[in-house]
């Protein structure tokens, strides 16, 4: 029920109870600090007019101690309240009020302080004991303390009157303090708010206050900019998806019913079964590959890895390499090295890596050109370069190769057999091997991809 209160209201309460917890605390610790400060004053004034009739005891004769102690406290304005009781009991001295209030005598104990209260009178009594010509006398000495706890009491309703006020000021003060805090946070939300799908350009006002609220801002806005990336290249996808499936759904739907059309010769027939399923590979290798980003996306595609020879896997690559470069007259060159080079991937994912850039080489160069596999090892890294002499990627197009459904220009079209998922899978195979694939491509004199892999 607390978490469904607005986070305003739920700081202004958790404050107003710290602070709560915090004033009362200091209450009574100050309380006990002043009441224990007066036990002290008093508490050595007592031991110091102790002191002074223990001294008066001891040098005095026992005929003449009474009118000592009694001169003694009368020099005192008669303020001092001292009785001295000798080892019989008898009082040697008793001060008019004790007298009044007929204080017992309370002789010394492991606690020489004493607080009494008699009747209505509370006294703070000091005893102690002290010997003179044979004799053991008891003295003891008090002090009113009526003005003292009159004092404290008025204190403690200070604090305890002052301190509801200043706690509800403060937690009107704390409220106010978290509506101006929280007021960039009402206006993130509203600007998030009116952000729809329909216009994903929005973008929330940074605050610039240089705090937390503003990196919310940035992180909020970052956040959008990923999203719009996202649904765009999600619509893009979509309608490319669209388009490369409908094309040759559209040619197999035409060539059946041309077919059908009228009656045809088996050779017909045969020329027409054959485009049809010439298609329907196309869709079906569209289809798997649509199938494996998707899978990819959804993190549902996951690699084997393993210990592997990567001049095994790219020799097998290369056998296929070669009789694609034979049955377009290319020249075809690869280098090994002679020991292997063991790397830990998933062989069949790196195969269909190395295929995809080898079948676009061989794709777009032209009859003559050459085509090369090379295998190697730099800086603690495995590479495989792929590279043609083929017609080029323009320097505007580079940085869109790996792009879902990309193709550069006219000339890197459907009617070379591809649907621009081939390098996208393949970035997707290096990356999952922490690798990745550089390019370096001139219009007209050929490209060179390499694909670098930890070792």
């Amino acid at each position: 029920m607390f978490k469904r209160v607005p986070i305003r209201i739920r700081l202004t309460i958790l404050y107003s109870l710290f602070l709560a917890a915090a004033l009362v605390i200091f209450t009574l610790a100050a309380i006990w600090m002043m009441k224990h400060s007066i036990y002290v004053t008093v508490d050595e004034q007592l031991v110091d007019e102790a002191k002074a009739v223990q001294a008066l005891v001891s040098g005095s004769n026992t005929p003449a101690l009474r009118d000592q102690v009694r001169a003694d406290a009368e020099l005192q304005a008669g303020s001092s309240l001292i009785q001295v009781v000798d080892e019989n009991g008898d009082f040697v001295y008793r001060s008019p009020r004790l007298q009044f209030l007929n204080f017992p005598v309370i002789y010394p104990q492991k606690h020489k302080f004493v607080t009494f209260k008699s009747g209505r009178t509370p006294l703070r009594v000091y005893a102690i004991t002290t010997a003179s010509n044979g004799h053991t006398f008891t003295i003891q000495v008090a002090e009113d303390m009526d003005d003292y706890f009159e004092a404290l009491d008025r204190y403690r309703l200070l604090l305890w009157i002052g301190i509801p006020v200043l706690l509800i000021a403060a937690s009107l003060g704390g409220h106010w303090m978290s509506r101006r805090a929280l007021t960039p946070v009402d206006e993130i939300t509203r600007a998030a708010q009116q952000i729809n799908p329909t216009d994903l350009t929005a973008r929330v006002a940074l605050p610039g206050t240089g705090d937390e609220l503003q990196r919310l801002a940035e992180t909020l806005n970052a956040m959008l900019h990923r999203i719009e990336a996202a649904f765009k290249q999600m619509k893009q996808f979509t309608a490319d998806a669209s388009h490369d499936l409908r094309t040759p759904i559209a040619l197999i739907r035409t060539r059946a019913e041309i077919a059908l059309r009228k009656p045809r010769t088996d050779e017909q027939y045969r020329e027409a079964l054959s485009e049809i399923l010439s298609e329907t590979e196309r869709l079906s290798g569209l289809i798997e590959n649509l199938m494996l980003l998707a899978r990819t996306d959804s993190g549902t595609e996951g690699l084997k890895f393993s210990k592997i020879d990567l001049c095994a896997v790219a020799r097998e690559a290369a056998a296929q390499g070669k009789t694609l470069a034979d049955s377009r007259n290319i020249e075809w060159s690869q280098t090994f090295p002679e020991s292997s080079l063991w790397i830990g991937g998933d062989a069949d994912a790196l195969r269909r890596l190395l295929l995809v850039l080898i079948d676009n080489a061989v794709k777009y160069t032209p009859e003559h050109g050459d085509v090369g596999i090379r295998v190697g090892q730099l800086d603690g890294k495995a590479y495989v370069e792929v590279s043609d002499s083929g017609i080029g990627i323009a320097e505007t197009d580079l940085p869109h190769i790996f792009d879902r459904f990309y193709r550069a220009d006219s000339a890197r079209s459907r009617d070379s057999g591809g649907f621009g998922l081939g390098l996208s899978i393949g970035d997707w195979i290096a990356k999952a091997h922490h690798g990745g694939i550089t390019v370096n491509s001139v219009v007209g004199k050929g490209s060179c991809f390499q694909v670098w892999l930890p070792s």
